[in-house]
């Protein structure tokens, strides 16, 4: 089972890398679940034909007490992705990362991964903040590698940098470690010397080059991903592209 966790600043389009990564690993025949961790509950709208879904501690909540079945919580999505998403607290009335804490606890207790058996299971994680609850991916085991997306502008590599030192402090501990850098443009000046600096400092590859493309701005418009929309655009190809190493590195591991 490939288990990745994909942090980075809010805004910097770690949903939409997600969700089309998500769907790229769905069309090459993968069973996938999809974890949105961040209390805007947005990360899986693009797979579901841009529905929201319920969130875990929405439905807690709403109905004070937990879910008795994963049905409850999650919904397929494109290419059978499973979505689900923590959620977080009612605004100004307790800590977000304490959602994805709960959420992971109660989905250990649903068995989502022995029941689901997925190939692959995807983090959508906020990276602004990284401890806590945000942390849990890195720390608990839930992923084996971590993902960063950044662009060239300061406070995307910031934030950047904040995520790779907070894996590094679990380093010696044998938790995710840090696979690849995936630059999401914004168009800045010199932004890819910029990234590949960062990168390079760091001994981490660009493993993704994704530019600024109205394509997927298009289809997210309709509630898609670009993947969806049409597979066979350059964009998309992108996406599939980087599934398909991922997936290759993961069996040479085995």
């Amino acid at each position: 089972m490939l288990k990745l966790a994909i942090y980075g600043k809010g805004g910097i389009g770690k949903s939409t890398t997600t969700a089309n990564l998500a769907a790229a690993f769905a069309t090459l025949g993968k069973k996938v679940i999809q974890i949105g961790c961040d209390p805007k509950a947005d990360s899986t709208i693009n797979l579901l034909g841009g529905e929201p879904m319920l969130p875990v501690m929405n439905y807690i909540r709403d109905h004070d007490e937990e879910p008795e079945q994963l049905s409850d919580i999650a919904r397929k999505g494109f290419g059978g992705v499973l979505c689900i998403e923590t959620g977080g607290p009612t605004p100004g009335l307790g800590c977000a990362g304490r959602g994805i804490i709960t959420t992971f606890s109660l989905l250990e207790e649903l068995e989502l991964f022995e029941t689901c058996k997925p190939d692959v299971v995807l983090y959508d994680v906020l990276g602004d903040v990284v401890c806590g609850g945000f942390a849990a991916p890195i720390r608990e085991g839930y992923a084996e590698h971590i993902l960063i997306v950044t662009s060239g502008e300061k406070m995307a590599l910031y934030a950047a940098n904040n995520i790779y030192t907070a894996v590094q402090n679990f380093e010696d501990r044998g938790y995710a470690s840090v696979k690849g850098i995936i630059l999401n443009r914004r168009n800045v000046e010199n932004e890819y010397e910029k990234v590949a600096a960062f990168a390079g400092e760091r001994g981490l590859e660009i493993i993704a080059d994704i530019p600024r493309s109205p394509d997927i701005t298009r289809y997210e418009d309709r509630g898609m991903t670009v993947i969806e929309g049409d597979a066979l655009l350059p964009v998309s190809r992108i996406y599939l592209d980087l599934a398909e190493k991922l997936l290759k590195e993961e069996h040479k591991e085995i």
